[in-house]
């Protein structure tokens, strides 16, 4: 079931405080770079641009670590997949998002753990790990902000496994709907559209349901008048509507 503080904090954001954090002084910390994760990424050695097609893999489980990405246009989706061959959906990033960084957190030579799908056509920035490394070594702000975008993706990982925890496909489907809001969500007069064209069968891969299951579900909702869809666009009418009717 889904609860109604996940909700809302699924769509409000938090200032952190600034100055002490306990009895601790922030006074000596490394001043934060004036660039962006995008503009560091972008400007380092063999850094290259990347577009990659809808469905397509960017890289597969055991394949060896050598880049980093961070995702400029689009949405990526990250799955473990296990020995029985079922594939478990935990993360959907996107855009601003950094992945692949396993070689930097051992600091040794390691493979890849996920696969790694387009969910929709992306256009990244990759550069070496090498690379990543050495401008770590070389200006510690560049790790901090590095951190805080790791921060971010254990953050998504951890939304997803919990709307995946939902044994229910109804409350899964609407709890991964109100993830889409709040990291693809654009406010508008009717509610809140998601910007991704949403395939029911790409729904249904990334929950882990069938494409017959999310038809009818989908269904529902927009004969209830929680939803409205339009081109493979999906527009949440009510957020909060939509997550009571499964609470």
């Amino acid at each position: 079931m889904l609860a109604m503080p996940d909700v809302i904090r699924g769509f409000s954001r938090t200032v952190p405080q600034q100055g002490r954090m306990g009895n601790v002084s922030l006074a000596n910390a490394p001043a934060p770079t004036s660039r962006t994760l995008l503009e560091v990424i972008r400007d380092l050695d063999g850094a290259n641009t990347e577009l990659i097609e809808r469905n397509k893999t960017i890289f597969f489980p055991g394949d060896p670590a050598e880049k980093v990405y961070l995702i400029r246009r689009g949405a990526v989706r990250l799955s473990r997949v296990y020995e029985s061959g079922e594939e478990i959906t935990v993360a959907l990033l996107r855009e601003n998002s950094l992945f692949g960084v396993l070689s930097l957190l051992t600091g040794h030579r390691s493979d890849r753990f996920y696969h790694s799908v387009a969910f929709t056509r992306v256009e990244m920035v990759t550069a070496p790990a090498t690379s990543v490394r050495q401008a770590i070594e070389a200006d510690t702000s560049v790790g901090l902000l590095l951190l805080q975008g790791l921060s971010s993706r254990i953050l998504q990982t951890e939304t997803m496994i919990e709307t995946l925890t939902h044994r229910d496909m109804s409350s899964r489907l609407v709890s991964f709907l109100l993830v889409l809001c709040r990291d693809f969500g654009i406010p508008g007069s009717q509610g809140i559209t998601i910007d991704l064209r949403l395939s029911h069968q790409a729904i249904a891969e990334a929950i882990g349901s069938t494409r017959v299951t999310i038809t009818r579900l989908l269904g529902d909702l927009r004969n209830s008048g929680l939803v409205e869809i339009d081109r493979k666009k999906i527009t949440v009418l009510d957020p909060i509507a939509l997550a009571k009717r499964f609470s």
